[in-house]
């Protein structure tokens, strides 16, 4: 189902997962499990929420989406959005471009970009939006705080029903340095692998309830 380079990147995301502390597996299983209750009770909608909504919180909807698909999850939906709007930053696009993603070319101020991590599946559409845009759901969501900033500063997301903290340090510190491409690479990955295993995880609780 993912493209091929794609499926090859995925194959080797345990790998990562391996060096997980079990501290960060313990709040991975605490996702897994949120949502298996979520799910019982019908569709799962995850909105995932950093400040700018230009890259983690992007990166988070584009792997849960591609990952929950590739374990065969049906009803689980993704969104992302923030406290403010900038744009999906073009390091982060260009890094899921390194990852296998196809990322299609967009022009504007704002412009939405599609990205597709299957040929066979409809592609996911990416801009910058505050969590409560009305593309995103309103209500019986989940929200996922990827960066600490909108962790601390958003303490109530309106409609949420859940709120998990997931956080991850911010490559735009790596803007304008040689080290660019590596760090955007590495937190690609480490959003990816997490997401995996989330799913992974998902998928052994529902099959043995």
């Amino acid at each position: 189902m993912l493209f091929d380079a794609l499926d090859k990147y995925v194959s080797e995301l345990g790998t990562v997962v391996e060096a997980l502390h079990p501290d960060r597996k313990a709040l991975l299983d605490h996702f897994a499990g949120m949502i298996v209750l979520a799910h019982k009770k019908g569709d799962v909608r995850l909105v995932f929420i950093c400040t700018h909504n230009s890259r983690r919180s992007h990166l988070a909807q584009v792997w849960a989406t591609s990952m929950a698909k590739f374990f065969g999850l049906d009803g689980i939906y993704s969104w992302s959005g923030g406290t403010e709007v900038t744009a999906f930053h073009p390091n982060a696009i260009a890094a899921l471009r390194r990852a296998g993603f196809s990322v299609a070319d967009a022009e504007g101020k704002n412009p939405v970009y599609e990205v597709r991590y299957s040929e066979y599946a409809p592609p996911i559409g990416c801009f910058s939006k505050v969590y409560d845009h009305p593309d995103n759901p309103s209500r019986d969501f989940g929200a996922v705080m990827t960066c600490s900033d909108a962790d601390e500063n958003c303490p109530i997301v309106s409609g949420a029903s859940w709120r998990l903290s997931l956080t991850y340090d911010d490559p735009k510190l790596s803007d304008g340095t040689p080290e660019e491409a590596a760090v955007y690479d590495a937190r690609v990955k480490e959003i990816g692998a997490e997401l995996w295993y989330v799913m992974d995880k998902v998928r052994q609780m529902i099959t043995t309830i």
